[in-house]
């Protein structure tokens, strides 16, 4: 059965009204998911060590010296902070590294980790894009250091590069961090060009407009390279903003294109014989966020079958 990760403290990450990254997210993805068969569990809070594993004590520091009493503070132009946003972000990191723990232990084939705020552009020191701590680059690290791992896959489809994960995974060469994106879009980064200091990074940008069959083809090639590097875990970035309806990009994908890029991802796992753990990102259109997430976690659910 495919394990559910989230906690109310996701409800307590406070954006200014009209932030695209808001409360409303979350509520609209337990929507979606509410009556499905899964495995509910309650994302733990992650300790300072576990944020350490990217982030240097001195962001941490600067994360909790910036939290406001009240109302809102800014760690850059659009990454906003309220009185319970570090708790959520704890406890968003704390469900992923849940969420590797158990399936590496062999409770799940995979699991979904719904919270927020999401993660993909914090890079080591630096906040970006609603993101405070980067939960995937985190679990990635504790699947390597503290499981033992020697491979691990953090596989991108979210319309905004993962600029944070490309960061901290860079020089880390058991780790393949592969991507889909709108290029040129926020945040700037994920040129084919950039490859990592060991060649362990993939870059597919995608123009804007990009459909869904372009799309499925790029993700065919992707999947490909993740067979050949036969990893141990597969992590994926699950941003739904690529969506059609998303305000804040301009690809053209529908549910079924995030239906038969999972499908993609599992298959290639599953012939790895790597669990999954996939962690929610993006996706700003509420009616097709749930939607899609709904899609994306019934593919999940099919390969528990």
């Amino acid at each position: 059965m495919t394990l559910l990760y989230t906690h109310p403290s996701g409800f307590q990450h406070v954006t200014p009204p009209s932030h695209p990254e808001q409360v409303a997210r979350l509520e609209a993805v337990l929507a979606a998911l509410k009556g499905m068969d899964l495995d509910r569990r309650e994302a733990p809070e992650a300790p300072d060590d576990e944020i350490l594993r990217c982030h240097p004590a001195s962001y941490l520091s600067l994360v909790r010296r910036k939290l406001p009493d009240q109302g809102w503070t800014m760690l850059d132009a659009d990454t906003y902070l309220s009185p319970g946003s570090l708790a959520a972000a704890r406890h968003a990191v704390g469900g992923v590294c849940a969420a590797v723990d158990a399936v590496l232990a062999g409770q799940a084939p995979n699991a979904f980790v719904a919270m927020r705020p999401p993660g993909h552009h914090t890079e080591r020191a630096k906040a970006m894009g609603f993101c405070i701590f980067n939960a995937i680059a985190i679990g990635a690290m504790r699947a390597l250091d503290h499981h033992g791992l020697d491979r691990v896959a953090v596989l991108d489809f979210d319309v905004h590069h993962g600029n944070g994960t490309q960061d901290l995974l860079w020089n880390e060469p058991r780790a393949l961090f592969a991507s889909t994106h709108q290029h040129p879009l926020y945040p700037g980064t994920g040129a084919a060009g950039e490859r990592g200091a060991h060649g362990q990074i993939l870059n597919v940008p995608l123009q804007a407009g990009t459909g869904g069959d372009p799309a499925r083809a790029a993700w065919r090639g992707i999947c490909d390279r993740v067979l050949a590097w036969r990893p141990q875990l597969v992590l994926v970035s699950a941003g739904f903003d690529a969506h059609a309806q998303d305000p804040l990009a301009s690809l053209a994908w529908d549910e079924a294109d995030f239906t038969a890029i999972t499908r993609m991802i599992c298959d290639a796992a599953t012939s790895c014989s790597a669990p999954v753990v996939s962690v929610l990102e993006g996706g700003y259109d509420l009616a097709a966020l749930g939607r899609s997430v709904r899609a994306h976690v019934e593919v999940l659910r099919e390969t528990t079958a």
